[in-house]
């Protein structure tokens, strides 16, 4: 019976989670499995990945063989890197101390390479999102000038019709007058 380590697939349409399981090997993909040991989120970046080391690190020891992307994944994890000083422990050439600190020592920097990317990531969004932010600000600016202009315009527009209603209003007064005076003087 070929034991693998693969991925079973969980999750919506389009926004898949995995579970890291331990299973038969002519078992079918999301069928039965003989023990779940992690997760895996793609959905995210970087992926979120949740594992259980102990059990991993047991599996591999009794021979069971990780499917490609699950060798990616405990690769990156560094499950693979402890399997291999713990091989060195066995074999007594490292110390279980010097497996620790090279371990958290390779760890440490993994995580620091992560970090960073992420920062990278973050400082890009910041960037962009800014960067719109000033697009908008101009469109907006350019928007308020020429309704400012328009605006102008039309109080333009009704001062001079102000100016020619009393010019007019004057004109039928004048005759208003004149007409008085024709009439006063028949």
């Amino acid at each position: 019976m070929p034991v693998r380590i693969r991925l079973q697939r969980r999750g919506r349409k389009r926004h898949a989670i995995y579970s890291i399981v331990v299973a038969d090997g002519r078992a079918p993909r999301d069928g039965k499995y003989i023990e779940k040991i992690g997760q895996y989120n793609p959905n995210q970046n970087p992926a979120a990945i949740i594992l259980d080391f102990d059990r991993t690190i047991y599996w591999l020891g009794v021979g069971a063989q990780p499917s490609d992307t699950c060798n990616n994944i405990l690769q990156r994890e560094g499950v693979l890197y402890k399997r291999h000083l713990l091989r060195g422990l066995k074999k007594g050439a490292l110390t279980a101390e010097q497996v620790e600190t090279q371990f958290s020592a390779w760890k440490a920097q993994k995580d620091a390479k992560v970090s960073a990317s992420v920062n990278k990531l973050r400082d890009a969004d910041k960037k962009l999102a800014e960067s719109k932010f000033e697009a908008e600000k101009k469109v907006n600016e350019t928007r308020l000038e020429t309704f400012a202009k328009e605006r102008a315009k039309l109080l333009k527009g009704e001062e001079e019709a102000k100016k020619e209603a009393e010019k007019v209003v004057e004109v039928e007064a004048e005759k208003v007058v004149e007409e008085k005076k024709e009439e006063n003087a028949e």
